[in-house]
């Protein structure tokens, strides 16, 4: 992806019903039409866990999205975002879903 500029990189975590309504898929449909690079995966707990690596404003675009839109059948109680960061270029080539 893109390299020098304002690239940021963020962790997140979707609590809610956020499994088994296609968040994943949403997220990383989300993602790519903001070109985001990254992550998503469910974890054991029952919530959404991943990273965001792309521009300052599509990071801030995605982390709204995550926090109040989600997939159709999602209900989001919240969504907390860790370690955001200045970085020189992306991690990713892509945005995927881990299994």
């Amino acid at each position: 992806m893109a390299e020098g500029g304002n690239l940021v990189s963020v962790d997140f975590e979707v609590f809610g019903k956020v499994q088994g309504v296609f968040f994943r898929r949403y997220t990383q449909k989300k993602a790519k039409e903001l070109h985001i690079v990254g992550w998503v995966m469910n974890t054991h707990r029952g919530t959404v866990l991943g990273q965001l690596q792309g521009s300052t404003e599509a990071v801030k675009s995605m982390k709204h999205w995550l926090s109040k839109k989600g997939s159709r059948q999602s209900k989001i109680d919240k969504a907390e975002f860790r370690d955001e960061r200045t970085i020189d270029s992306t991690t990713y080539k892509s945005f995927t879903i881990k299994r």
